[in-house]
């Protein structure tokens, strides 16, 4: 009873925001909570003439809302971090396929639904976070390197039910299988310098605070860090540096924001045109280069902070394995003690 008044409010509400919105419109359900963000769209509808409506909220609420709303969605496009998530959201039937040569032409293969259900706009690097006094950069490999005896209480992870942890070990399992990177898995729990606990930033902080010499975070987190107006900040990471794995150690785990088109979307036309977009060298400068993620487009000039992380390799895994492979991700996390 308490889900049929939840799905009748949330209908309801929709239908008030949107339609009130005279002429062409397109809106948007986004799990994203960046200023830049705004200034996307008001640029999209200076430019185009199409209205942006919003709704915010978390990624498998916005699922589960489309869901219920139905063919009375009022939603056109989902925005979320992860691939797992878009993967989650294509097995959910909430998505269409898109039909853009632009977008085709643009985003890299592995880094787009093979239906064409769903996109990547900016990368986000897992990166190795090393103290500069406690490990010469020279003894870091890649993330299988990791569950090395070398590292044994060295190392600081968030905990097993992150989904950028999760994706990572969906990415070795397309590379490495089941088997060898359970006990990989294994290795690497042995080496936590403490149970997992807090996020990125969090890992970043213990590596600076002695607690550990090395964390796994994705990059941007650091990026924060070193832009931050709070000096403290600035401290822990003026004692950090990353590292992203090379070629030679199976390139750098890279995973995604992106998007897709609903599957009842009233805006269809209006959502590709947006979509097509974002994929644009100045829309990238506020949807990516702007929140410290790396765009989705190649040759673009990086500022500040990104430039200094230095390129990268990408393992070239097809972003798609993460959802796929995410239950014997979580199951196999589970059974090597990773809490």
């Amino acid at each position: 009873m308490k889900q049929f008044q939840y799905t009748a409010i949330w209908v309801l509400i929709s239908f008030l925001i949107f339609s009130c919105t005279p002429g062409d419109e397109v809106n948007i359900y986004s799990s994203r909570h960046y200023d830049t963000d705004m200034e996307l769209y008001e640029n999209f509808t200076e430019e185009t003439g199409i209205e942006v409506n919003l709704i915010e909220g978390g990624s498998d609420e916005l699922i589960e809302r489309i869901n219920s709303e139905g063919i009375n969605s009022p939603a056109d496009i989902l925005i979320t971090v992860d691939a797992g998530r878009l993967w989650r959201a294509k097995q959910a039937g909430v998505l269409q396929a898109y039909e853009s040569d632009q977008l085709n032409s643009v985003i890299p293969e592995e880094l787009r639904d093979a239906d064409g259900e769903w996109i990547g706009l900016s990368r986000r690097v897992r990166g190795l976070i090393y103290h500069k006094d406690r490990v010469d950069v020279s003894e870091l490999e890649g993330y299988w390197e990791l569950a090395d005896e070398k590292w044994e209480g060295r190392l600081c992870v968030r905990s097993s039910n992150n989904i950028y942890n999760q994706s990572l070990v969906a990415s070795l399992i397309e590379t490495h299988g089941i088997e060898d990177t359970e006990e990989w898995a294994r290795g690497l729990v042995s080496n936590f310098a403490q149970t997992p606990q807090g996020g990125d930033t969090d890992q970043i902080r213990a590596v600076a605070a002695g607690v550990c010499d090395i964390a796994l975070a994705n990059h941007y987190y650091l990026a924060r860090l070193v832009n931050s107006s709070n000096q403290a900040d600035r401290d822990v990471a003026d004692q950090v540096a990353i590292y992203f794995p090379g070629e030679e150690y199976g390139g750098a785990h890279v995973n995604i924001s992106g998007a897709g088109i609903t599957r009842n979307s009233p805006n269809r036309e209006n959502a590709i045109r947006f979509l097509e977009y974002l994929a644009t060298e100045d829309a990238q400068q506020l949807y990516s280069v702007a929140n410290n993620e790396f765009p989705i487009l190649d040759g673009m000039e990086l500022p500040g902070v990104l430039d200094e992380f230095g390129t990268f390799e990408s393992d070239a895994v097809n972003v798609t394995s993460y959802g796929a492979n995410n239950p014997d991700a979580i199951r196999l996390m589970d059974r090597a003690g990773w809490r």
